[in-house]
């Protein structure tokens, strides 16, 4: 019953911020053309045969394309800058100075043979908004900033150091570029060894949002137009090593063999069952295995895999593994195995969004005639770092198929428009006060 009135407190809240720019603004849509044109625009730095993109962080393509992202935040009228970590940072001015900005954006750099969506779309949506602001004359009274964001897709560095989450031993890792994230930061106008000065302390951000493509299917095979972010899921990982006895493979009978593969492979198909056995959204994959010492004619004596495990609570991750653990010692003894686990220590702890967030995003599209639902962030995103020090939400809009970090990702246009009319209406509730009503 609390939680109903809470929820109902809050959309009233919310509603009574819309009302509060109902007028000329509540009639603004971003214009779809430009969006997908600046998509298209943006497609041909690092573009590759196969259609997507290679513009990996630090890359000369991505150095191109930083280029082309600053042109266009000035052309929608915002004065840009990079901070220490590499960030492009695009600022609209508001009414009243002594009120702290929002933010929303995302970032430009792909993974190799890469698609054209991921990351892009919200950058692009986002100068869209700006622009649209600026063209309809429309003064918020926060200020307005617009962030790409540094090196997602390889170690998140441009979103750890604004949000105070230390990162330095990543700065010695050779990226895909083949420069160090240090190389990669200073070649890009930053300064890697004041990272701390990128920080954006709590408070000094209104809240933060970030559209993104779903990167899944759930949007598009259900034909909803818009997913509200609850959060992004945490993340460990485990390195399982699977102890037998190399021997040789023809003169073995097979009653006398502890073959480490075998063992292996029944753990695999556990962690699968466990998974899809307990109720939830929980996922779990080994995604890595080797098989030692690999040759055709011996029975392999070890076995190295990976685990992980996703999911928002991280109660829920823990039960996850304790079921394959369970099972891999039961497996372990039946087959004479000894089975270890070595869990990983850089995990990602689950990121929930601000349920008020959750709340203005959902009003938003409602307002819009925009069928939404409240849905999970399998993948990681800036986003789950920003949280740490603002009221964060996140918006989906469909991936086609539910394909990405592939040349066939695609978002059709009227999807791209939808989720930038859902980001426009968001901040201009936020600007409105929504956060404020409780």
């Amino acid at each position: 019953m609390v939680k109903r009135v809470v929820a109902v407190n809050m959309a009233l809240a919310v509603a009574m911020s819309l009302a509060a720019f109902a007028g000329e603004a509540s009639d603004v849509r971003v214009d779809q053309q430009r969006i997908a044109d600046r998509i298209e625009r943006l497609a041909h730095f690092g573009a590759n045969p196969e259609g997507g993109v290679s513009r990996v962080a630090f890359g000369e393509a991505d150095t191109a394309a930083r280029e082309f992202i600053k042109g266009q935040m000035r052309e929608a009228g915002l004065e840009v800058r990079v901070d220490v970590a590499g960030n492009i940072i695009g600022r609209r001015a508001g009414s009243d100075p002594t009120l702290p900005s929002i933010m929303t954006g995302s970032h430009i750099d792909s993974v190799p043979g890469g698609g054209n969506y991921d990351g892009d779309v919200g950058v692009i949506a986002a100068i869209e908004v700006a622009q649209i602001l600026q063209e309809h004359g429309i003064e918020l009274r926060h200020p307005l900033e617009i962030v790409s964001f540094t090196d997602e897709e390889g170690s998140l560095i441009g979103s750890h150091a604004m949000s105070g989450f230390s990162k330095s031993a990543a700065l010695e890792v050779v990226s895909h570029s083949g420069k160090t994230i240090r190389e990669g930061i200073a070649a890009v106008g930053g300064d890697p060894d004041h990272l701390d000065r990128a920080l954006r302390k709590s408070g000094e951000l209104a809240a933060y949002v970030e559209l993104h493509i779903e990167q899944g299917g759930i949007l598009y095979e259900e034909h909803t137009k818009i997913g509200v972010v609850e959060g992004i899921v945490g993340i460990r990982w485990w390195d399982v090593t699977v102890d037998g006895i190399a021997n040789h493979a023809g003169t073995t009978s097979m009653n006398r063999r502890r073959d480490a593969l075998v063992s292996a492979a029944e753990l695999v198909l556990a962690v699968n069952q466990i998974a899809n056995s307990m109720p939830g959204r929980q996922v779990a994959t080994v995604g890595q295995i080797r098989a030692e010492p690999g040759a055709p004619n011996v029975i392999p004596g070890r076995v190295v895999m990976s685990l992980e495990i996703r999911d928002l609570e991280a109660q829920k991750i823990q039960q996850v593994f304790e079921e394959i653990e369970k099972e891999a010692a039961r497996i372990a003894k039946t087959r004479e195995t000894p089975i270890r686990f070595a869990e990983v220590k850089a995990a990602l702890e689950p990121a929930p969004t601000d349920p008020r967030m959750r709340a203005i995003i959902s009003a938003a599209a409602d307002r819009l005639g925009l069928s939404h639902k409240l849905m999970p962030s399998g993948a990681g995103h800036d986003a789950q770092n920003m949280a740490r020090i603002a009221p964060t939400g996140m918006i989906f809009v469909p991936s086609v198929d539910g394909i990405s970090h592939s040349p066939k990702e695609f978002t059709a246009p009227v999807d791209m428009a939808n989720g930038a009319n859902v980001l426009l209406h968001t901040l201009l509730a936020i600007d409105a006060g929504a956060l404020e009503r409780r």
